[in-house]
Parts: C-alpha cells; sequence; structure tokens
C-alpha cells in the first residue's frame, strides 16, 4: 500500500505541476492539432471543404482568411492537417467535454498503471514506485503534459502503459494463459494507438514484436504459441487498417500528410544530431545516466553470473533478457531520430527537438528504477532512496521545465 500510495503522490505532484502554469500556445504545432480536435467536436472527422476549413481558422485565431497552419490541401479539393491523425480521436472528448487540459494527463495516468504492474513485477517492492516516479518527474513529461493540444506526452505514456503490459504479461508465468493473453492485447493495443498518433513509433512496435517472438522461440517465458498468435494477430490487423486508411484519406497505403521531401532523414544527420542531441537531452531527461548505468550494470552482472545456478543465476539473465528488450526499443527510436535532418540546426532549442526522443520515456524509467532498486543498503531502505531519488529528480525536473520555456521565449505563469 505504501508504493502505491507514493506511486499516486508522484503522478498527482507531475498534476499540480503542470496544472498551476497557465495554457498557451508555444509552437505552430498546437494550432494544426488544435484545429483537427475542435473540428471533430463540431462533426467534421478528418477532412473539411474550403470553406470550412477558413471558418475554422477564423474562428480559432489560426491563419484567419485561410485554411489553418500546418493543413494541406488533398487531391479532392479537401484539406486536412499534415500532422498524423490518431492524436485528436483521443483529445477530442476532452475537447467537448471542455478539460482538454487533463487530456495528456488521462493518458499519464494509463502510463504510470502500466509502469506500476510492469515494473513491480520485475523488480519486486518499489520498483514500481521507482519508475512511476523517474517517468513522471522527467523534465520531458512535465514540458509535454502542459502543452494540452500537443500528442508528445500522450503517445509516450501509451508506449509506457503498453511496456509495462507486456512486461508483466512476460514474466507473470504464474497467472493464467488467459490473463496473460488479455493484458499483452492491451499492452500491444496501446503501442498501436501510440503508433496511430505518431508512425515513426512503428520502430517500438516492432521491437515489441521480436521480443514476445524471441520469448515464444526461447521458451524463456513460457509463452504459449496461442498467446502469441493472438498478439500477432493484434499487430497485423492494426498495420492492415493504417494502410487501408492511409489509402482512403491521403492516396496510398504509405503515404501521409507530410509532403515529399518535408520529413527527411539522412546518414549525413547522425554526426551532427550525435553532436548536438546529448545536451537536449540532458537537459530535458537527466534519468538517461540511470539508465544507460543500469544497462551497463544489468550486462555485468550476467557477465559474471552466467554460469551461476539457482536463484542468482537466473535473476541475471531474467534481467538481461528484460534489459535487452527495453534498450532495444529506447534505441531504435533514438537511432531513427539521429538521422533526422530538421534537428541539425545548431540554434534549435531544447523543447524544439527532443519532443521526437520522449518516446523512449517508459523504457527509460523502467531501466532506472532497476538501478534504483539496486542500490546497496538495508532492504528496508530501498522505499527511502526510492523517495528520496524521486524528490530529487522531480527538483532538476521542476528546472529544466522552466528553462526550457525560457529559452524557447515562452515564458510560464501561474
Amino acid at each position: 500500500m505504501a508504493e502505491a500510495a507514493l506511486a499516486v503522490a508522484a503522478f498527482a505532484t507531475l498534476c499540480a505541476l503542470v496544472l498551476s502554469v497557465a495554457p498557451q500556445p508555444a509552437e505552430p504545432d498546437d494550432g494544426a492539432y488544435r484545429a483537427s480536435i475542435v473540428a471533430m467536436t463540431e462533426g467534421h472527422f478528418l477532412t473539411l471543404s474550403t470553406t470550412q476549413a477558413e471558418r475554422l481558422a477564423r474562428k480559432l485565431g489560426d491563419n484567419p482568411a485561410a485554411p489553418p497552419n500546418q493543413w494541406i490541401e488533398l487531391s479532392d479539393g479537401r484539406y486536412i492537417s499534415e500532422k498524423d491523425p490518431g492524436y485528436p480521436f483521443l483529445a477530442a472528448p476532452f475537447e467537448k467535454l471542455g478539460i482538454i487540459r487533463w487530456a495528456p494527463l488521462f493518458y499519464g495516468l494509463l502510463a504510470c498503471l502500466g509502469l506500476l504492474i510492469g515494473a513491480r513485477r520485475w523488480l519486486g517492492r518499489f520498483g514500481g514506485l521507482a519508475a512511476v516516479g523517474l517517468y513522471c518527474s522527467s523534465g520531458a513529461a512535465l514540458a509535454f503534459a502542459w502543452r494540452d493540444y500537443m500528442p508528445t506526452f500522450t503517445d509516450a505514456s501509451l508506449i509506457a502503459a503498453g511496456s509495462g503490459l507486456l512486461l508483466w504479461s512476460l514474466l507473470a508465468t504464474e497467472a493464467s494463459s488467459r490473463r496473460r493473453t488479455w493484458a499483452g492485447l492491451a499492452g500491444f493495443a496501446a503501442i498501436e494507438i501510440a503508433t496511430f498518433v505518431r508512425y515513426t513509433d512503428i520502430v517500438i512496435l516492432g521491437c515489441g514484436v521480436v521480443a514476445v517472438v524471441v520469448a515464444w522461440r526461447l521458451q524463456a517465458a513460457r509463452v504459449p504459441l496461442s498467446m502469441l498468435c493472438w498478439w500477432l494477430a493484434s499487430v497485423a490487423i492494426f498495420v492492415a487498417g493504417v494502410a487501408i486508411f492511409d489509402d482512403l484519406v491521403y492516396g496510398g497505403p504509405l503515404t501521409t500528410g507530410y509532403q515529399p521531401g518535408e520529413v527527411t532523414f539522412g546518414l549525413g544527420a547522425i554526426g551532427p544530431n550525435l553532436r548536438l542531441m546529448p545536451a537536449h537531452l540532458m537537459q530535458a531527461m537527466p534519468m538517461v545516466v540511470f539508465g544507460l548505468i543500469a544497462l551497463v550494470w544489468i550486462v555485468l552482472r550476467w557477465l559474471m553470473r552466467r554460469r551461476a545456478g539457482g536463484e542468482a543465476g537466473a535473476a541475471a539473465r531474467r534481467d538481461l533478457s528484460v534489459g535487452a528488450a527495453l534498450a532495444a526499443s529506447w534505441l531504435a527510436i533514438w537511432g531513427l531520430y539521429s538521422a533526422y535532418t530538421w534537428t541539425t540546426d545548431p540554434t534549435s532549442v531544447t523543447v524544439q527537438v527532443v519532443r521526437f526522443y520522449v518516446p523512449a520515456l517508459g523504457a527509460i524509467a523502467l531501466l532506472g528504477a532497476w538501478l534504483v532498486t539496486r542500490i546497496p543498503g538495508p532492504a528496508r531502505w530501498t522505499g527511502l532512496i526510492s523517495a528520496a531519488v524521486i524528490a530529487a529528480m522531480f527538483g532538476l525536473g521542476v528546472w529544466s521545465f522552466y528553462a526550457m520555456y525560457a529559452g524557447f521565449g515562452v515564458p510560464l505563469s501561474g
């Protein structure tokens, strides 16, 4: 009960910090998503006529006398946002109810539940608290949970929730096959929805598929073939559904709202990004250090115990398997965006560029939680250590939250 109460306190602190700052648009992207969300609340799903688009832009004060900013004209003359289409579906009910500020926080709550369940099953007592606290306390979480019309915190939270549920379903071998199947389906569904929000999250979905196939193949997690088939069928149906959706809306199964050449990746961008991004990422997500140390420690621990039998050897092998799966999803999305040409501009500020890396927040929090719960000391101190680390990280997170927007020329006010 103490662990759950402290985890609730961590999430409540996130909510209080975010809601204490008055809302305001930070970038044109906020306006593009807002237009889609408001249009849905008025009964216009996906596309608008020119007249409807211009009327909507005037109503929102976004690019008056023309369609909203970052909207494009389709071949049939109708207009649609160039942004990936998933977030408006998730946020429109909150807009309709007049509680849009709670939209990202609601999905953040799902992230906390998933992380609590998965980390507790993997790490034991207070593992869930550590994962939830690290997730909620990062400057990146605070910065984008505040942006109610931006999808960044929402898709990251869905991935975190899905990752936690998949972790539980693979490790909880004592649970019934039905419970594990449904938990895994819920986990994959969360990551699939996140992918509909941001298409590049498909690399994380792919890592999830590889992880469960490997677990089934090695029988390390006692995954029955029927369970695996249900999970893979869910992914196959999602991929086919998105392809059909894109074909009907954008004119091709691999086509999006972005014009050719607008979003580009190239090997030549890796060098500049490796020079520029570490400083941005350290400011927004200092728990990256925890995640990297955890990975090194997990590998070294396995090397020292790889021939050991009994519980110690089994724990080292389990930690290596889980750590490798989490690292794969983390490095998949970061590796993809290391080749993103847009982030190579040295004049860009932190809050502009780190949003592409935020989907890895859940995986990093889980790895960081492993480190926090393995700090040497009496077992009864684990909860105190976790709480102390989280409190310190919240201090860094609040500083980062305000500093990132101050550097962007967006002063935050209560």
